[in-house]
């Protein structure tokens, strides 16, 4: 982290509206000319439980997490099931204070509620000797009490604003601005006139002895505040998407509550139904129907899905499917960020399936590799899905608004008109031959839409004839079951030849090292290797979205144009390395793992580290709470 970047942390309880104030919060440094990126770290309840977001701003681009952070506003939490030491989870009360400090760096601030933070709570955790050893500046106030006289204590969260605001020398209009835009009439009074005490509190009363300041920038173009979520759903509704079924289930929700508010303004159908099989199957059918559909879920919800997503499989339905991770097995830790579900996403269904995954890596990424899953899903009348965690789907950064100035694609892909159908291929009986095997280009037989006419055909998941009527035949079996695999072929052929790579390159391309990684480690190992090259080393990067099907080809050039590698992933099982070995067993010698799992997801510091501790051969162990995987044979 270097000095002339802010990354602020606002702890509190869930429900303690942590989330909200720190968009706003975001939303003001990005108005005052930052780039900005947001980490949100939650617990697996309704209301209660140490919460907190970090926002990290600079006058460059973040694309990650910061090491560390620089200020906290321990609010505490109003919600603690217990505010005892010797309670069962410990004085929940103090957590937002307590649980942060080992990670705010030498000469940081700290601001915390005295008015439900104690004397005696304070005394617990060694504050005034921690911030001596730390050089911390440690501003006790009393947020709660200064809620209490404009009315509501929930107001405690516009007073640490206000006094963060301050004690950065930061302006508040932009604050301000956000304020009028969210509410009005007397709330709105009562949220400025707090807002503005805290602020003059702390310029009357403290001594400015701390150098941190807001960093000062300007954007040429207007920027937006966006998660992954927003830009998978976004990218949908551009595609042409215009029903989606589902079940809420962490961290999935995000893009299904999105497109449920927007598709009633552009005619669009969300279901939420009873379970995940019921949410896949609707979207099938709706597919089936002539609609661009999706459906998704996470993690056990997705595990539903096997079987509707093995039927769209057979029948050849084109549908997106998202699969958004989290820490598992079973419900495992339901809030926090994972890239364990890999290998379920890649291989679930039944017997030799055949599906399109796509694993973005950043914002933009996730908008892109949406509109393209539907092209492809819908141009090959295959299931494409798109896989990724809560830390991208939660995480929000700025985004140029002019990024999604793209014309809409409604297209319905290899779907035949009825003129078209005409000249089709149909049996005796008069069925469409909508599984022809001959003379199916790429692999796709075309296929038509119930009601049209000429286009009538059955559709089963058993296997079938051209006509769709069940068939044992080995003969019919082996045309159709290599009919569908070509698909695979056909579609990486198009990516590697047709379109620009949807992989992420970083570093020189003469480095000697290489570092790879998926998802939404990308941002953290990209500036991991911008470190590594200033300190004087040779390394590049490439960060990979196609999992299916695989990208051989990039990969192979990238392999054997470094003497190591290092792969970063989210997981305890190397299961991204995993694919590259069985992809490219031949490289297995090069690949080692630099493995987390604990919850967090990757620090740009740790990534570092791990390279020096392997790549560069220093007989040592990581500092950091993760994992190193010698490579194969080693």
């Amino acid at each position: 982290m270097s000095d002339d970047e802010l990354i602020w942390r606002i702890a509190g309880g869930s429900g303690d509206g942590i989330d909200s104030t720190s968009q706003n919060f975001a939303k003001a440094l990005m108005r005052s000319g930052l780039d900005v990126f947001t980490h949100r770290h939650y617990p697996s309840r309704i209301r209660g439980g140490h919460t907190y977001v970090e926002i990290r701003a600079a006058d460059h681009e973040v694309q990650s997490r910061g090491d560390g952070y620089n200020f906290l506003l321990a609010l505490g939490d109003s919600f603690a099931r217990n505010p005892e030491e010797n309670a069962y989870y410990g004085n929940e009360e103090l957590k937002p204070l307590s649980e942060n400090l080992d990670e705010l760096r030498e000469g940081g601030i700290i601001v915390y509620d005295e008015g439900l933070i104690s004397d005696e709570d304070v005394e617990e955790v060694n504050l005034e000797e921690r911030a001596e050893e730390n050089d911390w500046h440690v501003f006790p106030m009393d947020l709660r009490g200064l809620a209490k006289e404009h009315g509501r204590e929930v107001m405690r969260n516009t007073a640490g604003v206000g006094v963060t605001a301050a004690l950065l020398d930061m302006d508040l209009e932009h604050i301000e601005d956000l304020m009028s835009d969210a509410m009005g009439g007397d709330i709105l009074e009562s949220n400025l006139d707090i807002l503005h005490e805290a602020y003059e509190i702390v310029e009357d009363e403290y001594e400015f002895e701390h150098d941190l300041r807001a960093p000062e920038g300007t954007h040429d173009t207007e920027q937006a505040l966006l998660s992954g979520s927003n830009a998978i759903a976004y990218g949908a509704i551009d595609a042409g998407c215009r029903f989606i079924a589902g079940y809420p289930m962490t961290p999935w929700t995000d893009v299904f509550t999105i497109l449920s508010q927007n598709f009633p303004d552009m005619g669009g159908i969300s279901e939420q139904v009873e379970d995940e099989i019921a949410a896949a199957a609707l979207a099938v059918g709706a597919s089936h129907a002539g609609v661009k559909a999706m459906s998704g879920s996470s993690g056990g919800g997705f595990a539903l899905m096997s079987e509707p997503l093995g039927l769209a499989e057979m029948t050849e339905t084109p549908i997106v499917l998202i699969e958004a991770m989290r820490a598992g097995p079973s419900t495992g830790m339901p809030t926090k960020p994972e890239q364990g579900d890999l290998e379920h996403v890649l291989y679930t269904s039944q017997g030799d399936s055949q599906r399109v995954v796509f694993a973005p890596g950043n914002i933009e990424e996730a908008y892109e590799q949406t509109r393209l899953a539907f092209e492809i899903a819908w141009d090959y009348q295959i299931p494409t899905l798109l896989i990724y965690d809560q830390k991208l789907g939660g995480e929000n950064k700025n985004v140029d608004v002019e990024f999604f100035d793209r014309e809409p694609s409604p297209d319905l892909g290899s779907t035949l008109t009825e003129a078209e159908l005409k000249e089709a291929a149909h049996d005796n009986s008069g069925k469409f031959k909508r599984f022809n095997y001959e003379d199916a280009e790429d692999g796709v037989a075309p296929r038509s839409l119930p009601g049209q006419k000429g286009g009538r055909y059955l559709a089963t998941g058993n296997e079938h004839s051209p006509v769709g009527h069940i068939s044992e035949d080995p003969d019919n079996r082996v045309n159709q079951m290599d009919r569908r695999l070509e698909k695979l072929e056909s579609i990486r052929e198009e990516l590697d030849e047709e379109r620009e790579s949807t992989q992420t390159y970083f570093g020189p391309e003469e480095a000697e090292y290489g570092i790879v990684t998926w998802g939404s480690s990308q941002g953290a190992v990209a500036e991991a290797i911008e470190r590594l090259n200033e300190q004087g080393h040779s390394v590049k990067g490439i960060s990979v979205s196609d999992m299916m099907p695989f990208p051989e080809a990039e990969m192979t050039e990238f392999l054997e144009s470094v003497d190591e590698a290092l792969v970063v992933e989210m997981n305890a099982t190397a299961q991204f390395r995993g694919l590259v070995q069985k992809e490219l067993g031949r490289f297995g010698e090069k690949l080692t793992s630099l493995l987390k799992y604990n919850g967090n997801p990757f620090e740009p510091a740790e990534i570092v580290e791990g390279y020096e501790v392997n790549l560069a051969d220093e007989d040592r162990e990581p500092t950091a709470q993760v994992r190193i995987e010698p490579a194969a044979g080693d």
